[in-house]
């Protein structure tokens, strides 16, 4: 046992609980002056070492920053510290926060951090700790990278105590972070101070995943023993028709990843008091004898509102439900509304109605109703609500402080939830195991059943958490199982130079250095070791190349010679094929762009497949080319790619499409589509001439040449050519890949340098470096913090807002900020004003010079800008009602207001950074504009 100094046994005697053993190592690390990282499970209490660093800025007079990922993190962690410390001594920085910015502890965002470092601002200056919560979201791709610039680039004499969700490199991420920040101390616990237990839900009953009662992964790596009951009682359901009250559910619903469980006996009023469900030994868990009734539910036997029923009998609430869909949550709570179901005491709803409009004085009347407000607030009263990134950021924070407080029991969530607030509950529901990862539905990874599952169990209320997973149709129990026994949960970087990080440092230690920083980033050092590897990995097969080379030895002549003779034929007919398909897609995209509105076509491949009809041209050219716009038999408006028309394409027919059609508005849509029903050809189009002529593939001079070669050689003549033959394809097989490992050795190393580099060439053509100084330009660029920050310093350069009032510059701006979720992407967005659109269209040539520039230099090409939501935003900006602007827009209120709150930092960085004093002026009134109504509402309190 580690013996505490005199800083952690006052922290400890200020706590009402003992402090866990991994808890008083990393307290003793940060105590002893050294940086800590702690990696521990979710709710496992690692934040108590951060709260010690705080303690210790205080009691040694230095000050302490609290860094979280989010500002809802950032806001609960405000509060937690200003009630352990006084108002007087904590602060906070967020995007659009800020309080008592210069206390000895400031709570803040990582991003609010890195810019303070990157200014060098005079706050940092008494800087003795950084905590860096959720550091594991340095593995994110689109903010990971700041996570790596504030812990490479804060001053040496700054502990810093990063705190992770358990990884399986945990020791890897250790050892880089002594690298770069010094003496540093790893404190790994996998211990679960609130034991996890696994079940599956068939139908009516729960069932324990594993027979063992630990079910803890094994040395060897092979998945605890599944329960046998388990396994029977899915058989029998596999076995049942649909109607007899199952639904049929998703194939792909399968998975491998970890945790604890078991069964064994205890009585149901035992189970109560202890939050587990009371099951006999080879019997279903928790057990009721009131079955479910046959249920609606997607993909298994019992409805949501059955599911949550149950679990209230059985005392397994409260219950967070991850459902892979917005759609999805909201569905889950008209369920429960329209199956009257109550969670809590009706006197208790009234309190929580009482609390939630007082929570929303701030918005307009008017508002409440496209907000959804009514049923959220109904739900809320009954004990329920949903959680999703699409809901407005005040309701997600009045579900976040009900559950948390006890006073709701059940929440329908996305797992944006899991990577939120600390929200933990009893028990976890996932209803499948399958979601869509932004372009494909994909088995969710161990790394995510972990996460999810993690919010199973409440320290210091619930002496077991559970995580259940619904069985449907398809769903293997083995794979359950070896998906919740796998601890697989590599931390891998995700950093990546960028234009702004450019600048900065040259700014600072000028390129030189700069590119020496940059090498001991965690990326790089996660390359150079796989390096040592694949060079091992090299030897070792041209080690094994001279072996092949001599078994396939002819004495007749030279069998490598013959052998690749065989593999150019091979590679001449494979060349020829995709020529021919090449070919085949080149007029495939020549037939696409030139069908006209009120074409009907006959979409023969893809999830589009079957009659359409044009009501949008394809748009070509340099800014934003993109297939034709159709309407399909079943009333969708969708674009069409080469993926949905490999092969060209004819009109069957035509029809006449209004001259205003919408295809937005769904009666339009249906009207246009029974239209077309009636126009087509019963029998499918005959193939063009060109394409069967096409089917017939035949051998050309080369492939003839060749063979005549073949034939000729010495070696064809060899008995054991054959044998030769397979020792001559193993030889070009491993040639090929040791080829290939050599080409990422070279790749990998110094390859962030190589690409810092290159932007340094970029920005040295566009005038922002002059060698290794920093021109006015570039300075303009350093206060810029976009994923398109060249192309917003361009702009900025080009004066291409300068004539635009408040309203249009914050339509222009959201160009840069706005990415729509795949369903909602317009090529064709409305723009609201001649201006804007002018303004919009010179981004665009822009974004295409730096486009030609960045590929030219072999650099990741920057996003083009999406004028999406410019419509709306000039609107909100204009003064409009919310119902107004949302109106006829796919855009859920929630994105609409993170959007505009992302608008408004950016515009922030543009009235500090513009050259111009009328743009600086016209960007802070945009600021006013957009900062309103329900955008300021989340305003913390």
């Amino acid at each position: 046992m580690t013996t505490p100094g005199p800083h952690l046994a006052a922290f400890a005697a200020s706590k009402t609980f003992p402090l866990d053993e991994f808890q008083v190592q990393g307290c003793t690390a940060v105590e002893a002056g050294q940086g800590v990282l702690v990696a521990a499970p979710t709710g496992a209490g690692k934040t108590i070492v951060g709260e010690f660093a705080v303690h210790m800025a205080l009691a040694t007079g230095r000050k302490a920053f609290y860094t979280t990922p989010i500002k809802a993190l950032s806001n609960q962690k405000y509060h937690d510290l200003v009630a352990a410390h006084g108002v007087d001594k904590v602060g906070l920085l967020t995007g659009d926060s800020s309080v008592n910015g210069e206390a000895p502890v400031v709570v803040m965002t990582t991003e609010v951090l890195r810019n303070m470092v990157y200014a060098g601002s005079t706050t940092l200056e008494g800087l003795g700790f950084v905590v860096m919560d959720e550091v594991h979201y340095l593995a994110d791709r689109f903010r990971g990278a700041v996570w790596e610039e504030v812990i490479i680039h804060l001053p040496e004499s700054v502990q810093v105590i990063s705190l992770s969700a358990t990884v399986s490199n945990a020791e890897e991420f250790g050892d880089w972070l002594a690298e770069v920040r010094g003496n540093h101390a790893v404190v790994v616990s996998e211990h679960r101070p609130v034991p996890l237990w696994q079940h599956m839900l068939v139908g009516s009953s729960l069932f324990d995943l594993f027979v063992d009662e630990t079910a803890e992964p094994r040395e060897d790596g092979s998945t605890p023993r599944v329960n046998p009951d388990l396994v029977q009682a899915i058989r029998g359901a596999e076995h049942r028709r649909p109607d007899d009250g199952w639904v049929r559910g998703s194939t792909r619903d399968r998975g491998r990843g970890r945790a604890p469980g078991g069964a064994r006996e205890h009585h149901r009023d035992h189970h109560r008091d202890r939050g587990r469900g009371g099951r006999a030994e080879g019997r279903p868990a928790g057990r009721d004898d009131r079955a479910f009734t046959r249920g609606s539910r997607p993909g298994g036997g019992a409805t949501r509102a059955e599911v949550i029923a149950q679990l209230d009998r059985d005392g397994l609430l409260p219950a967070i439900t991850f459902i892979f869909s917005r759609m999805g949550c909201e569905a889950a709570v008209g369920q429960l509304l329209s199956a009257d179901t109550r969670l809590i005491p009706q006197r208790e709803g009234e309190r929580i109605r009482r609390f939630v409009e007082e929570r929303m004085d701030s918005l307009a009347d008017e508002d409440l109703g496209v907000l959804g407000y009514f049923d959220f607030v109904e739900g809320l009263s009954r004990g329920f609500a949903c959680h999703h990134a699409g809901m407005l950021p005040l309701f997600r924070e009045i579900v976040e402080e009900l559950f948390t407080a006890g006073r709701i029991r059940a929440v329908f969530a996305t797992e944006t939830l899991a990577l939120g607030i600390n929200m933990p509950a009893r028990t976890v529901v996932l209803e499948k195991l399958v979601k869509f990862n932004g372009e494909t539905h994909a088995d969710i990874t161990p790394a995510e059943y972990t996460q999810l599952t993690g919010r199973a169990g409440r320290r210091g209320i619930d002496i077991e958490g559970h995580a259940v997973v619904q069985w449907s149709r398809g769903l293997d129990p083995l794979a359950v199982g070896g998906l919740a026994s796998t601890r697989t949960y590599p931390l891998r970087s995700s950093f990546k130079p960028t234009y702004n990080m450019a600048v900065n440092l040259v700014a600072q230690v000028g390129r030189q250095v700069a590119r020496e920083i940059l090498e001991t980033s965690f990326a790089q050092f996660q390359a150079d070791r796989a390096v040592v590897g694949l060079a091992t990995k090299v030897r070792r097969n041209e080690e094994a190349l001279e072996g092949y080379a001599e078994s396939m030895h002819c004495h007749l002549g030279d069998f490598r010679e013959y052998a690749g003779l065989r593999r150019a034929i091979a590679d001449a007919e494979k060349d020829g094929a995709r020529q021919r398909s090449a070919s085949r897609r080149a007029e495939a995209a020549v037939s696409l762009e030139t069908l006209k509105v009120g074409d009907v076509i006959k979409v023969p491949a893809g999830r589009r497949a079957g009659w359409a009809v044009v009501v949008q041209s394809a748009r070509t050219g340099k800014g934003a080319p993109s297939g034709p716009g159709v309407v399909t038999e079943d009333r969708q408006f969708r674009r069409l790619t080469l993926t949905d028309v490999p092969v060209p394409v004819e009109p069957a027919t035509r029809i006449t499409v209004p001259k205003h059609f919408n295809p937005k508005s769904p009666k339009s849509r249906r009207d246009l589509a029974t239209t077309m029903r009636i126009a087509v050809p019963h029998d499918p189009p005959p193939k063009s001439a060109k394409e069967a002529g096409r089917e017939a593939a035949q051998e050309n001079d080369r492939v003839a040449h060749l063979r005549a070669e073949l034939k000729a050689h010495p070696c064809h003549q060899c008995p054991d050519r054959e044998n030769h033959a397979r020792w001559a394809e193993r030889w070009y097989r491993l040639k090929r890949e040791t080829s290939g490992l050599q080409r990422k050795v070279e790749g990998r190393t110094n390859s962030v340098a190589r690409t810092f580099d290159r932007i340094c060439v970029v920005l040295t053509q566009l005038g922002y470096l002059d060698d290794d100084k920093v021109t006015d330009r570039g300075e303009r660029l350093r206060r810029l913090y976009t994923e398109r920050d060249l192309l917003a310093a361009e702009c900025l350069r080009r004066d291409v807002w300068k004539r635009l009032d408040a309203a249009g510059l914050a339509a222009c701006v959201s160009t840069l900020v706005h990415e729509p979720r795949h369903e909602q992407a317009d090529p064709s967005p409305k723009m609201p004003t001649d201006e804007v659109a002018t303004a919009i269209t010179e981004m665009q040539r822009l974004w295409s010079e730096l486009d030609d520039i960045e590929d030219e230099h072999g650099l990741e090409t920057t996003d083009a800008p999406d004028g999406g939501m410019a419509w709306m935003v000039h609107r909100w900006a204009s003064g409009e009602r919310l119902d107004a602007v949302l109106r006829g827009h796919d855009m859920a209120a929630g994105d609409f207001v993170r959007r505009c709150k992302q608008i408004v930092d950016l515009l922030g960085q543009i009235a500090d950074a513009a050259p111009d004093t009328e743009l600086r002026r016209t960007a802070r009134k945009a600021i006013d504009g957009v900062m309103r109504g329900v955008v300021a509402a989340d305003r913390l309190d």
